[in-house]
């Protein structure tokens, strides 16, 4: 029987070798599937890790230890493997993880990453033993979650307390206690003995925003509300381990939000946040240069040529103008590709934007690439990432500049990509 093992590194490196000479390989991609894949470069993920480490620890900075980083990989690591994901991030130094729940939490630990995993939104009842059990860390965002959490961690072999992070709402009105509450949560906090504070945190609702808006000024107002509420925590005698604050357009916008620990998400996955005004995106890009991490991709599977004035897919969404060459690609919003790219969105084939015409479907999109010599059955098109590997005409579509095309946000893009799509993982580039 074939290697699987041996099979899909042999995959890999064509698939590599396909991206870096900017030309398609026959077989590249995952063999014996729909074609249709994406391709994860890990090395991209590490050095966008280390470029966000070595920016928030500027040298000469006056601080007794290194601000730590909790890597966010909720949502499936965006879209991108959470469990692997994390697992090269751990590698890459990350010292705490962000998932959004505790099933997700229990999925990179099985992965066997040992660092620390934050639950962001909590636990609901019921889920407090696999939280100990499995040495995940909740925010806590109600006061009354204490008592369960506390009986749970009674549990324990271990007679230490058992560490959460609690969560202050300075002003998004989504989860949280509030500033006004501390005393309450000090008093409860008191009675419960197998827990202790680890850590303190808020999450800005607009910190992308500079304009001079309510959104432009919420960000002050919310780290202002934060501070004041940590110093009351402290007042009342109770420590509160770890601050943070700092999310991805924080974290590469405003220093003074830093505080011990910072937590990247888009940014992890090449994608700054869109800045208001828009002129600070270009600042921040150059500032803190980030490389794509996902390229989605497929193949042209049918290829036809068809006359001026006809329609082409559901309800006629697209009429040609000129005699021209349809393909179709085998992904569609089923995998990812959003459904408002249809007559909107382009694709990268042979180093060319071809256009996505007519209404896209579940499993196929049609591409108009009359103007794309050559284009062939079989051909690979990058529908966002980078085509052509270190290359001279390698070429990016970020997934960013898709989203904005159609208003939408990058996260939404790549957490679309669908569960059938299957991720290949490139280590090193050969």
């Amino acid at each position: 029987m074939p290697n699987k093992k041996s099979s899909a590194r042999k995959t890999i490196t064509k698939t590599r070798r396909a991206r870096q000479s900017g030309a398609p390989v026959a077989g590249a991609g995952p063999a014996h599937r729909r074609p249709v894949w994406a391709e994860v470069d890990l090395t991209a993920l590490a050095k966008n890790f280390h470029a966000i480490r070595a920016y928030v620890n500027p040298p000469g900075e006056a601080r007794r230890e290194p601000r730590k980083i909790l890597s966010i990989v909720k949502g499936n690591g965006y879209g991108h493997g959470g469990p692997q994901v994390a697992k090269a991030l751990e590698k890459a130094g990350s010292d705490w993880f962000g998932v959004t729940c505790t099933e997700e939490g229990v999925a990179v630990r099985a992965a066997g990453v040992r660092k620390p995993i934050l639950v962001l939104t909590s636990f609901v009842p019921g889920e407090e033993q696999a939280l100990v059990a499995h040495e995940l860390t909740p925010v806590i965002h109600r006061c009354e979650q204490l008592q369960a959490l506390n009986y749970a961690a009674a549990r324990r072999k271990s007679k230490q307390p058992f560490a959460f992070h609690l969560k202050i709402d300075t002003g998004m009105n989504r989860l949280g206690i509030a500033a006004e509450d501390v005393e309450c949560f000090a008093r409860q906090l008191a009675k419960c003995k197998n827990l202790r504070l680890g850590g303190i945190m808020t999450h800005f609702a607009s910190s992308e925003v500079f304009n001079d808006t309510v959104a432009g000024r919420q960000t002050r107002e919310q780290e202002q509300r934060f501070h004041e509420a940590v110093g009351r925590v402290r007042a009342l005698g109770v420590p509160t381990g770890i601050v943070h604050l700092a999310n991805s357009a924080a974290i590469a916008s405003r220093p003074e939000t830093w505080a011990d620990m910072v937590r990247p998400g888009a940014i992890l996955y090449g994608y700054h946040p869109g800045y208001d005004p828009m002129s600070r995106r270009a600042e921040m890009e150059a500032r803190l240069p980030l490389r794509p991490v996902m390229s989605l991709r497929s193949r042209i599977i049918s290829l036809r040529d068809v006359p001026a004035s006809v329609g082409v897919g559901y309800d006629a969404a697209f009429e040609t103008t000129r005699p021209s060459r349809i393909a179709v690609l085998a992904a569609g919003y089923g995998d990812g590709i959003h459904r408002s790219l249809g007559n909107h969105g382009y694709v990268l084939l042979r180093g060319k934007l071809a256009p996505i015409v007519g209404i896209v479907s579940m499993d196929v999109t049609m591409l108009d690439v009359t103007d794309v010599p050559g284009a062939a059955i079989g051909d690979i098109a990058t529908i966002y990432g980078v085509w052509g590997y270190g290359v001279a005409d390698e070429q990016i579509l970020p997934a960013s500049q898709v989203a904005r095309s159609i208003g939408t946000v990058t996260s939404d893009l790549l957490c679309a990509v669908s569960q059938r799509v299957p991720r290949i993982y490139l280590s090193a580039r050969t």
